[in-house]
């Protein structure tokens, strides 16, 4: 018999509450919530944070209520929001819960919907103490004396100030188990500075009783907030920085100053006078001139950024906004001071170096990513530029990132994302304060599961439904750690800052003398005319020339560190006027520091690529770093060569085929030349990127004119058509200045008439080389066909049997050699390969070359040797036919393959370096040898592409000392300026490496 299903009761048991302590069951019961009628009490209960604390205390607070609970539960059962913020409470900080269980009627205090203001809080706590305001010549607002002053005003002060505490904790974590509103960060930090401020000026109405017990208040005592309670950004738990100023500052001063503290550090919170002149040896309470005086003379950076967020908090309040206006002056022009930026980011590093290592990644405050960092960085920011723009003169850390944005001093996107996770790192501290009040910054284990989940449904993270809430808070807290870190690097050590601080003040306005005297100081060989180029840029009162003389002074110190500033300088006005209208290349210079800085590294270094960047702008954008790395990195060869086929087959007119094909070229180009010279990718990845764009190049425009072909013609083509690649484009290894060496083959399809199958072809690559020919801004692309048989002289096009006919009788040794580096490029697949399955028989014959060809081609090489190398040209220098240059190493490799490919599988291999590395493992050559020969090419390599990439235009023959040898090493990747160290170990390499071409030519 089948058992009809059990119904499943409709109040939730332990288990579905989430409910883990054994006894659970039992203290459900014994409140009487294991019924019906409880059912959204239970559920609201599973919601708290930790739902077995929240039901202990109300196990215990059952207990001492005795005939008072009914009460509670009625209010738990019919008042939502009670319920929220009872059970939120409970459930997050076992301190509150003791606090309740101390004193059960307090739950009252729950009921109130609205956090009280400042006055009322004050009002509350002097209650506590029976304060009232004092007479006599100093009294004022803030100044109040004590009914009370024995020693029960503490435990009176700390009940009294915990209430309150209270009361604000339960409103802040409502909304984890109810729908209730959600209070702002900015909220709860002024609520807890304010009572902060109650606090403390009840705490010195205790201290003038105590200390003036004769007669009225003798001195002027200020109290002066700093750090966060300064800014109105208090912690739960926190110690509260204090400066005190009195007149006179006497022993009776310092009596109440002391007095103040020990009451308070008693009652509330810990109270530190440590940023007063000289610390804590110094004296406890000065006068409003000696520390003026201090200021002054004494002071140290890190006092003036203190002193940034001061505020007079209570006693004399006349006597402390005295304070802050005579110091505040001081804090405006600190960032004058020889060293200002060096200082204050040594300080921060400090900071940082205290924390062991193991526990900077749990570190809220001052770990990597972390409060401090923000706090920092928005601090220096003010400093620097708040000399000159009042509007930065606020004490808030959201409040300031919200003034730098409206002043344009950071990115707006920027200051967001600061300020969201200032905020969510600021709630989990919170958080973390509020479960034992006490003071930490200091995240779970990574392993304590229970202690991440207790904090996750504290700071209301739910399940995504891909990840429990453990791991969406891991997710989030990682996520905010490195955007902090990556903006705070961004922010706080961006040269701007100390590049504009080095400036004189009126530097910022690019005075002509002041901006003469610094340009040149920067390295600028013709600071007048460079003068030039920024007075165009910041011209006018646009926003764009604001953000421009924003800019400047980092960029202008970046380019003085390039190897060519004033050509840099005057390519960055190029670039700036050719994206005039694009109006985010400012933004992203501004907001993204990588960029700025790599842009200029390249504008001061190249000639190359400023006409590039101006036509392929958005490859500027690539040189910010993604979450993988720098985003030059990320495209990958093959993903830029089927993009541009994609492109080119938009189109059916072969112009704009072509056109869309170079567009892309471009982009390419300059991305791949930006990596390069910014040191990000090696001779190989350059090598194969540009043969690889090559080569999608040609086979989109061959695609494009054969389409366009067929279309006039109304038929199919006549022929198969193939591109093979010849030299360094066959062998994938083209450098920026290299033309595209090509052979061009057909093959009639059955039944066409050859005659008329040659004659289309030869059409189709004389219209492939003209269009890819044509004058263009762009670098050119010259498709060169002059190693066909016969030369310059012979047919463009041949079919495959012609060739196989020319290459069977007619081969002479050069040419056998230049086929060693024939591979398929474009055009018909198959047919490309039946071609080099065709010449494979001629350049890997049987049994090998004979002994005429090999020494045909030493003949040859001699020759070459004597005669080709340019009049006038350095043959230790020249990197291609010089000695030891590109030349010789790929003449010798080409030898080695001409004398044993038919018996070496590994040397059918169209690269040059990937036959140096067949030639040594098959011991062909000593590794020492092959080491010598692989290093001067790659060494070669990497000068003739940097040449081109300073010089703008392809040559061979590197400089004599100088500038321009400076930067082609700097680009090369010499590690220093010394561009004769570079030349140096030029000739040394490519001298060995000429010792070992030498010795396999002599064999």
């Amino acid at each position: 018999m089948v058992r009809p299903p059990t119904a499943r009761s409709a109040v939730p048991g332990v288990g579905r509450l989430g409910l883990l302590e054994p006894s659970a069951a039992a203290s459900l019961h014994e409140l009487g919530w294991d019924n019906v009628e409880s059912i959204s009490v239970l559920w609201a209960l599973s919601r708290a944070p930790d739902a077995d604390l929240a039901l202990n205390t109300l196990v215990k607070l059952r207990e001492r209520m005795e005939n008072n609970w009914a009460a509670l539960d009625s209010a738990i059962r019919s008042e939502t929001a009670l319920r929220g913020r009872l059970f939120a409470l409970l459930g997050s900080s076992s301190a509150f819960a003791d606090h309740l269980v101390v004193d059960p009627a307090a739950w009252e205090i729950l009921r109130r919907k609205e956090l009280p203001g400042r006055d009322e809080l004050i009002a509350d706590l002097l209650d506590a103490v029976h304060a009232v305001p004092e007479e006599g010549p100093n009294a004022g607002p803030l100044l109040f004396r004590a009914g009370a002053s024995g020693p029960e005003v503490v435990a009176l002060l700390r009940k009294r100030y915990r209430d309150q505490l209270m009361l604000l904790a339960a409103l802040d974590l409502a909304a984890t188990v109810e729908n209730e509103p959600v209070l702002a960060y900015q909220v709860v930090g002024r609520h807890l500075t304010a009572l902060a401020d109650a606090a403390l000026t009840a705490a010195l109405s205790v201290a003038v009783a105590r200390v003036c017990k004769d007669g009225p208040v003798p001195v002027r005592l200020a109290v002066i907030a700093m750090g966060k309670s300064g800014a109105c950004e208090l912690n739960y738990v926190s110690d509260v920085d204090v400066v005190f100023v009195a007149e006179p500052a006497d022993a009776t001063a310092t009596r109440l100053a002391a007095e103040m503290m020990s009451v308070a550090s008693a009652a509330y919170f810990e109270v530190d006078a440590a940023l007063r002149p000289e610390g804590k040896a110094g004296a406890l309470v000065r006068t409003l001139d000696s520390h003026v005086a201090y200021y002054k003379r004494w002071a140290r950076t890190w006092e003036f950024q203190a002193l940034l967020k001061n505020r007079p908090m209570t006693g004399d309040l006349e006597l402390g906004e005295e304070y802050k206006a005579a110091l505040m002056p001081m804090v405006w022009t600190a960032s004058e001071r020889p060293d200002f930026v060096a200082d204050v980011q040594a300080m921060r590093r400090r900071v940082e170096d205290l924390v062991p290592a193991d526990m900077r990644e749990r570190e809220l405050k001052l770990g990597h990513g972390s409060l401090r960092d923000v706090e920092f960085a928005v601090q220096l920011l003010q400093l620097v530029h708040g000399r000159v723009d009042e509007s930065l003169h606020v004490q808030g850390t959201v409040e300031a990132l919200t003034a730098l944005a409206a002043g344009g001093y950071i990115g707006r996107d920027d200051a967001a994302n600061l300020t969201a996770s200032y905020e969510f790192l600021r709630l989990l501290e919170h958080r973390l304060q509020l479960q034992r009040l006490r003071r930490t910054h200091t995240l779970p284990a990574s392993d304590d599961e229970e202690g991440m989940r207790w904090l996750a449904r504290a700071a209301h993270i739910r399940a995504d439904g891909r990840q429990d809430a453990v791991g969406v808070l891991a997710n989030e807290i990682r996520r905010n750690a490195v955007r902090v870190r990556r903006l705070h690097a961004k922010l706080f050590y961006r040269p701007l800052l100390e590049s504009i601080v080095k400036l004189e003040p009126e530097a910022l306005r690019l005075s002509p003398d002041a901006a003469v005297r610094q340009l040149a100081a920067l390295g600028y060989q013709a600071p007048e005319h460079a003068l030039g180029h920024l007075k165009a840029l910041t011209s006018g009162v646009s926003r764009k020339g604001r953000i421009q003389a924003l800019l400047l002074p980092t960029l202008l110190e970046w380019l003085g560190e390039t190897p060519n500033p004033d050509a840099g300088l005057l390519a960055y006005r190029r670039v700036s006027e050719g994206l005039g209208d694009q109006t985010w290349f400012l933004r992203e210079l501004r907001d993204e520091g990588a960029i700025a800085q790599r842009l200029m590294i390249v504008l001061g270094s190249s000639e190359y690529l400023p006409d590039l960047l101006i036509n392929a702008p958005d490859t500027i954008r690539m040189y910010a770093d993604g979450p993988g790395g720098p985003l030059l990195l990320s495209p990958q060869p093959e993903d830029v060569a089927r993009g541009i086929m994609r492109a080119a087959g938009r189109y059916n007119d072969p112009k704009r085929a072509v056109a869309a094909a170079r567009s892309l070229r471009r982009h390419e180009l300059a991305r791949v030349a930006s990596a390069d010279l910014l040191g990000m990718l090696d001779v190989q990845q350059v090598c194969r990127a540009l043969s690889s764009v090559w080569v999608a190049v040609l086979e989109a425009s061959l695609a494009a004119v054969i389409r366009a072909s067929e279309a006039e013609m109304g038929a199919p083509a006549p022929a198969d058509f193939a591109v093979i690649g010849m030299g360094r484009l066959g062998g994938k290894e083209l450098g920026y200045g290299s033309d595209a060496d090509v052979l061009f083959v057909c093959d009639p399809r059955p039944g066409e008439d050859e005659t008329k199958a040659v004659k289309w072809a030869s059409n189709v690559a004389d219209r492939v080389q003209k269009l890819l020919g044509a004058p263009s801004v762009d670098p050119p692309l010259l498709v060169d066909a002059g190693l066909r048989p016969e030369g310059r002289n012979g047919a463009l096009v041949r079919t495959l049997a012609a060739y196989d006919a020319y290459y069977q009788q007619w081969a002479q040794s050069w040419e056998v050699q230049a086929l060693l580096r024939a591979h398929q490029v474009a055009g018909d697949q198959q047919l490309g390969v039946r071609f080099l399955h065709v010449i494979d028989k001629v350049r890997y014959p049987e049994g090998g070359v004979s002994t005429e060809a090999v020494r045909e081609i030493r003949r040859i090489k001699a020759r070459i040797d004597a005669e080709r190398l340019p009049r006038n040209a350095n043959p230790a220098t020249h990197t291609k036919l010089g000695r030891g240059g590109l030349a010789d190493i790929e003449w010798t490799v080409q030898l080695m393959q001409l004398r044993y490919a038919h018996d070496v599988l590994g040397l059918h291999n169209t690269s040059t370096l990937e036959s140096l590395n067949v030639i040594e493992e098959t011991k062909l050559l000593d590794a020492s040898d092959v080491a010598l020969l692989r290093d001067a090419w790659l060494t070669a390599t990497k000068a003739r592409n940097a040449l081109v990439l300073v010089r703008g235009k392809p040559a061979d023959q590197l400089p004599g000392p100088g500038r321009l040898l400076s930067a082609v090493a700097r680009v090369a990747g010499w590690p220093n300026d010394d561009g004769s160290e570079f030349l140096d170990h030029y000739m040394r390499v490519t001298r060995r490496a000429k010792a070992v071409v030498e010795r396999v030519f002599g064999q």
